[in-house]
C-alpha cells in the first residue's frame, strides 16, 4: 500500500503503530485477510485494492510515459493531482505500479487510462483482440468523400499491409470522428497522411467500452467507476 519499505514496516509495526481489526498487532509475521481485515497504521485505516484505476482527460505538452529526466510525464500529473509528492503522502496507492495504457503522442489529447491492472492493459493492446478506439481528428484541409471511402476500406501507411478498415463520421468540413482498431505507430497521422492530408488537433474519445467523461476537463483525472470498471473487463 505504498506505506514505507518492508523495514520501515516492520518497526511502526514492532512500535505497536498497526491495528489489525481493532487490536495491536505487533508481529511483523501475523497473517490477515486483506479482504476483510480492518487495518489502520498510525492511526489511519487503508483498504486494500489490489488494482486501481484512473481516467486522464491528457493535455497536449504532457509525454505518455511513467517516469522521463526531462520531460513531464502522466505519472507526474497523477502526483499533482492526486497531491503526492512523497512515500508518505502516497500511502494506500500503489504509485509505483502504475502506468499508462498504450501511448498519447505528445500533442495528443483525452482519453488515458492509468492503472496497475497487467492483465486488463495486455487485452486492451492485444492486436489479436481489435479493441475499438475513437478520434475526433481536426485537419489542415476540408476531409473529402473520397478520403473517407479510403480510410474506411484501408490505406497503406509504410508497412506491408493496409490497415484495417476504419469507421469515418465528418463532424464538420476539417473535422472527423475515426474509430479505429489496431494502435500502429503515429496510425492516424500516417493514415490521413496517405490520403493527401494534415492532422492538426488529435483527441482520443474512447477505447473499448471506456468513454472520455465530458465533465472531465483536459489534465484532470478521476477514478473509474465500478460499471466502467466491470464494462471495461468484460468486453474483452
Amino acid at each position: 500500500m505504498n506505506i514505507g519499505t518492508r523495514s520501515k514496516v516492520k518497526e511502526l509495526i514492532k512500535k505497536g503503530q498497526v491495528r489489525v481489526n481493532g487490536e495491536v498487532i505487533c508481529k511483523p509475521e501475523q497473517h490477515v485477510d486483506e479482504a476483510c481485515a480492518r487495518v489502520t497504521c498510525m492511526g489511519k485505516e487503508y483498504v486494500y485494492r489490489p488494482y486501481v484505476y484512473y481516467m486522464m482527460n491528457k493535455p497536449a505538452g504532457v509525454i505518455t510515459a511513467t517516469v522521463d529526466a526531462r520531460e513531464r510525464t502522466v505519472l507526474d500529473l497523477l502526483k499533482e493531482q492526486l497531491k503526492m509528492y512523497s512515500d508518505e503522502e502516497a500511502a494506500g496507492v500503489p504509485l509505483k505500479d502504475i502506468f499508462p495504457v498504450g501511448r498519447l503522442d505528445k500533442d495528443t489529447v483525452g482519453l488515458l487510462l492509468l492503472t496497475n491492472d497487467g492483465a486488463l492493459a495486455h487485452n486492451l493492446l492485444s492486436p489479436a483482440k481489435h479493441i475499438a478506439k475513437q478520434y475526433l481528428v481536426r485537419t489542415d484541409l476540408p476531409v473529402t468523400k473520397e478520403q473517407v471511402r479510403r480510410l474506411e476500406e484501408g490505406v497503406l501507411i509504410g508497412e506491408d499491409e493496409r490497415t484495417r478498415p476504419a469507421q469515418v463520421t465528418l463532424k464538420d468540413k476539417k473535422e472527423c470522428y475515426i474509430t479505429i482498431t489496431e494502435g500502429k505507430f503515429h496510425q492516424i497521422k500516417r493514415m490521413f497522411r496517405a490520403v493527401g492530408n494534415t492532422v492538426v488537433y488529435l483527441k482520443r474519445m474512447s477505447m473499448g467500452s471506456l468513454a472520455l467523461d465530458e465533465a472531465l476537463a483536459e489534465g484532470q483525472i478521476r477514478e473509474l467507476t465500478p460499471k466502467e470498471v466491470t464494462d471495461l473487463c468484460s468486453g474483452i
